[in-house]
């Protein structure tokens, strides 16, 4: 059976931090400080939705701990300047290894797939615009299930919509919640790390595969395979 790789979004192929010079104009030098925590914001939030079954999307979420970051930050935006931030977050940058790894990866022969928190009309535009859409089977978000990673459900969904099993699955994300989520519920999982300061969580489960980019994915993949690893 062909590998199927499920590549994680936000974070992973788009840099969610690509907004930090729009934010230096809003506020200064703590634009950098601004964008993580409005990142981790945001995933708190999904995370807790998800575990209160109290579901609203992503973009909800993303919407909300904006408001929670820029009252913690102080700062005071209209609401025209409100959306124009909010509008960012669907045009952000891929990382530039993104397009090498996802070509190279569709060369190998894997079936490839986006499979994210966020909805598929909202990932679709991000991944056009990114230049990113085209190489993909297609888009499986959480948003059908009304839930959010780590879920386990969401990833026995994303195997049944896939067609795959988890043996034959590879969970693609910077995340290491995803990337652990993803492996307990029977998948495999790459982490890549992004940042040199990037740490793993400590728990009993280790990723299937650690990388610092995109770029070596479908090599490294191929090779454990020839290797026979499990």
């Amino acid at each position: 059976m062909t590998t199927t790789l499920a590549f994680d979004v936000y974070g992973t192929l788009i840099d969610t931090h690509g907004m930090i010079q729009a934010l230096e104009r809003e506020i200064g030098e703590r634009a950098t400080a601004f964008s993580h925590a409005w990142r981790e914001k945001q995933l708190e939030y999904a995370f807790r939705r998800g575990l209160m079954q109290n579901y609203r999307d992503f973009g909800v979420c993303t919407a909300q701990a904006l408001d929670f970051t820029c009252a913690r930050f102080g700062l005071d935006l209209d609401a025209a300047r409100r959306e124009a931030l909010l509008g960012l977050y669907q045009h952000l940058p891929a990382f530039a290894d993104a397009g090498t790894g996802l070509e190279q990866a569709g060369r190998a022969g894997f079936r490839l797939y986006a499979f994210s928190n966020g909805s598929a009309t909202a990932v679709t535009r991000l991944l056009d615009h990114a230049g990113l859409g085209g190489y993909f089977e297609g888009i499986v978000s959480t948003d059908e299930l009304c839930s959010f990673k780590p879920n386990p459900a969401v990833y026995s969904y994303f195997l049944r919509r896939a067609e795959a099993t988890g043996d034959q699955a590879w969970l693609i994300s910077s995340n290491p919640f995803d990337v652990i989520g993803a492996i307990s519920a029977g998948m495999r999982g790459a982490w890549i790390r992004r940042s040199p300061d990037a740490l793993f969580d400590p728990w009993e489960i280790e990723p299937s595969l650690t990388l610092e980019g995109l770029a070596p994915l479908a090599g490294a993949i191929t090779g454990l395979g020839r290797r026979g690893v499990e």
